[in-house]
């Protein structure tokens, strides 16, 4: 499944695990299903960790200045 994730976008990844966290909250699964979309949701959290870091990384290097290219640190409005 390793390849399977990095081949999956952001969204998509985003998408598959706001689903398993509605299915789990609705609590309807059966304990084994349970286990298996919360050890899926695990997985797509970490890809989506792993891509956001990957486009802050970016936009870090892709900030400039009047000097030229400087990094910066990413920072949102929280």
């Amino acid at each position: 499944m390793e390849k399977q994730e990095q081949e999956q976008t952001f969204e998509q990844a985003l998408e598959r695990l706001e689903a398993i966290v509605r299915a789990m909250e609705a609590g309807d699964l059966p304990l084994e299903k349970a286990i298996a979309e919360f050890q899926e949701g695990m997985q797509l959290a970490r890809v989506c960790r792993e891509k956001l870091d990957q486009a802050e990384q970016k936009i870090e290097m892709l900030v400039a200045d009047a000097g030229g290219l400087t990094k910066k640190s990413f920072q949102t409005e929280e």
